[in-house]
């Protein structure tokens, strides 16, 4: 999958490089993810984030106009991210599905990776899926 990340540290960076053993065509922005730097994602179907980067309506408007289809977040908070709006705009959203009290880059960046994954093979990214549509209810029932 072609993806962006914004505004990741170092040590996220090199975690998120390992855990991708080049399997995903991952660009890397060291800057925060706003107006001015969101035409970056042009041509990409995944945006990564970090929960440094709030994502509004506004932003979730212009990133679907510029064809990103998946949000990933390295973190399990989703509050930075306008999710009805996300909703609207038909993304798929994935967090990493660990308890608040975990603070593991690599780890984190691993999961990541595997949202990635399982969205290029055509498959729900199952805990960790925080869309706010019919499929993510649906999936989650059907796997508890």
């Amino acid at each position: 999958m072609k993806a962006i990340a914004y505004n990741i540290k170092p040590e996220e960076k090199e975690c998120l490089v390992l855990a991708n053993h080049k399997k995903h065509d991952i660009t890397i922005i060291a800057n925060s993810l706003s107006l001015e730097t969101m035409p970056f994602a042009q041509g990409k179907e995944v945006l990564i984030v970090f929960n440094e980067d709030p994502l509004n309506a506004e932003l979730i408007v212009g990133l679907r106009a510029l064809g990103i289809k998946y949000i990933a977040t390295s973190s399990f908070e989703t509050s930075h991210i306008d999710l009805n709006a996300a909703g609207i705009a038909g993304f798929k959203i994935a967090n990493v599905p660990f308890t608040q009290g975990e603070d593991i880059v690599m780890p984190r960046m691993q999961q990541v990776v595997k949202n990635l994954d399982n969205w290029a093979a055509g498959k729900c990214v199952g805990k960790a899926c925080c869309c706010p549509n019919e499929c993510a209810r649906t999936t989650k029932e059907e796997e508890e």
